[in-house]
């Protein structure tokens, strides 16, 4: 196979994608006011739609200037990797967190469509940040989506910084996901064969794990008691249902029904998606 020639036409079509956002970009920059301070809201995450109905057309770019994205980042999720891990640890798990986020903003949309691993991302991305900033996508048909993971790399897109639902942060869900994508050893942490990876999620609880703790750092940062968390907690299950199909609506709300009553809700949540553990080996009868 001619890999050569393969990277080649991945390299045109992602030239193409840039060429095609950049009288956006152009655009957008002469829009841009000189300053201004991120509010706090979220996107939805991975390659989820909207739950609030069809694309909506947007008025105009949300002001980033002085946005310092290792400072945000380390801010939403610094509670989960306290809850979660050990304080040895916490400094190396940051580390990788702050790395792995990256905000869609007009000074760096190029260089990410460029540096994307694969055509269909740079395709993604380039609509994700074109919807953000009022743009219409490149074809009628793109997925309305306002976040987008691959590996262990999060785009967060200006739909971050809009007024979102309470108990939303995308930050923080894909972080969560980061933790079973990323080996141990790649951030200089001990490995061993029963702990490879950051963190131990069973398959079908990912997402389940995810939510969780998206939701966990909402209930916290909103309120500070047990018995006011219990209060928003039954605010958010009146809500409407999450739109992932792979999440179960009764668990989840059972897990963070657990996570409110504990004293470290994150290792509630953390035990309550955990792999089963493996049978005990049991000697051949000879």
């Amino acid at each position: 196979m001619d890999y050569a020639g393969i990277d080649l036409h991945k390299k045109a079509s992602q030239i193409c994608i840039v060429r095609r956002v950049r009288p956006a970009l152009r655009c957008v920059a002469r829009q841009l006011p000189d300053a201004g301070a991120p509010g706090d809201g979220r996107a939805e995450d991975r390659a989820r739609r909207r739950r609030r109905g069809p694309r909506r057309r947007r008025r105009g770019p949300v002001p980033l200037a002085g946005l310092d994205p290792v400072a945000l980042t380390r801010e939403k999720v610094a509670p989960m990797v306290r809850g979660l891990f050990p304080r040895r640890e916490q400094a190396a798990v940051l580390g990788v967190l702050e790395r792995a986020v990256v905000f869609l903003t007009p000074d760096a949309i190029a260089a990410v469509l460029r540096e994307a691993r694969w055509p269909g991302t740079a395709w993604r991305l380039a609509n994700l940040y074109l919807v953000s900033v009022g743009r219409d996508p490149l074809a009628p048909d793109a997925p309305a989506i306002v976040g987008l993971s691959e590996e262990t790399t999060c785009y967060v897109s200006a739909e971050y910084f809009r007024a979102s639902g309470r108990f939303e942060d995308f930050v923080v869900h894909e972080a969560a996901h980061v933790f079973h994508n990323c080996r141990r050893a790649t951030v200089g942490l001990p490995e061993t064969r029963a702990r490879r990876w950051l963190l131990a999620i069973a398959f079908p609880k990912r997402e389940t794990f995810a939510y969780a703790c998206e939701a966990c750092s909402r209930l916290l940062a909103l309120a500070g008691g047990r018995t006011g968390r219990g209060t928003l907690l039954e605010e958010l299950a009146a809500e409407p249902p999450l739109p992932d199909q792979g999440v179960d609506p009764a668990e989840y709300l059972d897990i963070l029904r657990d996570a409110v009553e504990a004293r470290n809700g994150w290792q509630r949540i953390l035990a309550r998606c955990a792999p089963p553990a493996p049978a005990p080996h049991r000697a051949p009868k000879g």
